[in-house]
């Protein structure tokens, strides 16, 4: 089950609902490859809203920009398990800040944490912090050039960051890979000789691969 804060379970209760979604990215500069961060959120005009941290839990204090630039959202699927989750965010290709974003700045694999927040309709203030519901890289930003007197749009392909835990590690038993974890840690000093030495069993000598009841460890 998710959980959620106080003040939303309250306001859930009550039906005090008027949702909307926060986008945050932080890509890089394609000159220094410092981050560069731009938020924004399914209303209008700009707004300083705060937000759950999802690395560290607290809250985060962020300024957003309205919705002009952000056209929708897919479906993001809410699951309990570890399974890999793929969003595509579509933002106008008409709007300046879009256009500084997608070209001034290189996207591709850049974070984007997407947060859901929930608005009193009396006094459209906040209930509580926005919750995390997505946190991913971007894997691909095409801009589409429209046909003449057709929208363009840019879609953001993103994938969560469960995606991590399916890849293979390329690190390699060897001496120096383990003298990284630790410097004085020396288990695999002899890892690439020690298959060559010659061990007498007996009257007869010979590499331990060939003697019987060897076991060689799956690689």
């Amino acid at each position: 089950m998710r959980g959620i804060s106080a003040a939303n379970y309250t306001a859930l209760q009550n039906r005090v609902l008027l949702p909307r979604d926060f986008v945050w990215f932080v890509v890089r500069d394609r000159t220094t490859g410092a981050p560069v961060t731009d938020g924004y959120w399914s209303d209008i005009g700009p707004i300083t809203a705060d937000v759950i941290d999802p690395d560290t839990g607290g809250t985060s204090t962020r300024t957003w920009v309205g919705a002009g630039s952000l056209i929708s959202i897919s479906n993001i699927p809410l699951v309990s398990n570890l399974t890999v989750q793929n969003v595509t965010v579509t933002l106008s290709q008409v709007a300046d800040r879009v256009n500084q974003l997608v070209r001034l700045y290189d996207c591709k694999q850049g974070r984007i944490e997407i947060y859901r927040g929930l608005f009193d309709p009396n006094s459209r203030v906040m209930v509580a912090p926005a919750e995390p519901r997505f946190v991913g890289t971007i894997d691909e930003a095409p801009i589409n050039t429209p046909a003449e007197g057709e929208d363009g749009d840019v879609q953001l392909a993103c994938t969560s960051n469960t995606a991590e835990l399916t890849r293979s590690n390329t690190d390699t038993r060897s001496d120096a890979s383990q003298k990284r974890r630790n410097p004085v840690d020396e288990f695999f000093q002899d890892v690439a000789v020690v298959g060559g030495w010659q061990q007498f069993w007996g009257k007869e000598g010979g590499s331990p691969r060939n003697m019987p009841g060897y076991y060689k460890r799956p690689t």
